[in-house]
C-alpha cells in the first residue's frame, strides 16, 4: 500500500512509497522532467520490496523552487535517503531519470548498491542515430507540436506533448488505453522546460559517464524496448563494452514506455537484477532478447 510523506529542505521533495519483506530499498526516478512519478508506479508496486518514488523538485507534488539545477536533484534525493534512513539503495531512472540516477552513482557511489537504466542511456545519442528508422519518421510526422500553439500555457503545452507522443513511446496497440490513463493522473508541470527553452539548463549528463561508472564498479543493468524511439537501442552494446559490471535486458515489443508495454518482462528483469540472480545467470529473464 502506497504511503506518502514529504522530505523537508531547500526544496520540500513529496515521496510516494511503501514497505516491503525486503528492507533494501529501490529508489526509482521519474522522467520528462516535468513529469511525476506516477506513471512508474506500475508494475514497480508489484515488488515485494520497499519503494521510494519522489517526485523531483518542482515536478509533481515538490516544491517549486527559483532555479534548477542537476546537482540541487541529486542533492535532494540523497537527503529522501537520508530521511528515510537508506545507507545504499539500488537505484532505477527512467529516460531523463536514468540520467539523473547516473549522476547520482557518480557523485555518490556510497549510497548506490546497484543501478538500473531504464529506457535511457549512458552514451549521448548522437545525431543520426535513428536513421533509416522509417517506421519512426512516418510516427513522428503524424506528431502534433503543441509548443507552436499561441493559446497554451507552458503547463499545457507538456501535457498535451506527452499525449501527443503517446505513439511514439508505446509500441503495443492494446497498452495504450492504459498508457492515457495513466497520463490522465499525471501531475504535469513547466518549471524544467522553462529553462531549457531560454537555454540556461544545465545538461543532466556528465562527461564520461560510462567510465566513471566503470571505474567505481557499480553493478549497472541496461533495461531497454527493442522499439525505443527516444533513446536508440543501438547504444546499449558499446556501453555494455565500456563498463564490465553492466549486462542488459532487451524487450522485444516494448517501446520508450517498456515498463507499460511489457509489464512483466519488465518486471521478471527488475526482480532478477534486484535477487541477484543477474550476475549468477547473465540476467535471463522475462521476454529478453538478445541485444
Amino acid at each position: 500500500m502506497w504511503r506518502e510523506r514529504r522530505v523537508p529542505g531547500e526544496a520540500e521533495i513529496f515521496v510516494a512509497w511503501q514497505e516491503g519483506s525486503d528492507e533494501r530499498a529501490l529508489l526509482a526516478i521519474h522522467g520528462g522532467p516535468d513529469w511525476d512519478h506516477s506513471y512508474l508506479r506500475d508494475p514497480l508496486e508489484r515488488l515485494d520490496r520497499r519503494l521510494l518514488l519522489p517526485d523531483l523538485r518542482g515536478c509533481g507534488r515538490s516544491e517549486r523552487v527559483r532555479e534548477y539545477h542537476p546537482d540541487d536533484v541529486v542533492r535532494d534525493l540523497v537527503r529522501v535517503l537520508d530521511a528515510f534512513g537508506v545507507e545504499r539503495a539500488d537505484v532505477l531512472g527512467h529516460s531523463y531519470g536514468g540520467t539523473v540516477a547516473q549522476r547520482l552513482a557518480i557523485s555518490h557511489p556510497e549510497r548506490v548498491r546497484s543501478l538500473i537504466v531504464s529506457g535511457s542511456s549512458v552514451l549521448p545519442v548522437p545525431p543520426d542515430a535513428f536513421a533509416g528508422w522509417a517506421e519512426r519518421d512516418a510516427v513522428l510526422a503524424r506528431q502534433e507540436d503543441p509548443w507552436q500553439r499561441q493559446d497554451l500555457s507552458p503547463e499545457e503545452c507538456v501535457r498535451a506533448e506527452a499525449f501527443a507522443a503517446a505513439p511514439a513511446n508505446i509500441r503495443r496497440a492494446g497498452a495504450m488505453p492504459g498508457y492515457l490513463r495513466r497520463l490522465e493522473e499525471v501531475r504535469f508541470g513547466a518549471e524544467w522546460v522553462r529553462p531549457f527553452l531560454a537555454g540556461t539548463l544545465a545538461p543532466v549528463r556528465l562527461p564520461d559517464a560510462a567510465q566513471r561508472i566503470a571505474e567505481l564498479g557499480i553493478p549497472v543493468l541496461l533495461l531497454h524496448g527493442r522499439q525505443d524511439m527516444t533513446f536508440p537501442v543501438g547504444l546499449v552494446e558499446p556501453t555494455l563494452a565500456l563498463i564490465p559490471r553492466a549486462r542488459a535486458v532487451v524487450l522485444e515489443e516494448a517501446g520508450h514506455m517498456l515498463h507499460v508495454d511489457d509489464p512483466d518482462g519488465y518486471l521478471a528483469a527488475v526482480r532478477g537484477w534486484l535477487t541477484g540472480a543477474a550476475f549468477e545467470d547473465g540476467l535471463e529473464a522475462g521476454r529478453a532478447g538478445a541485444v
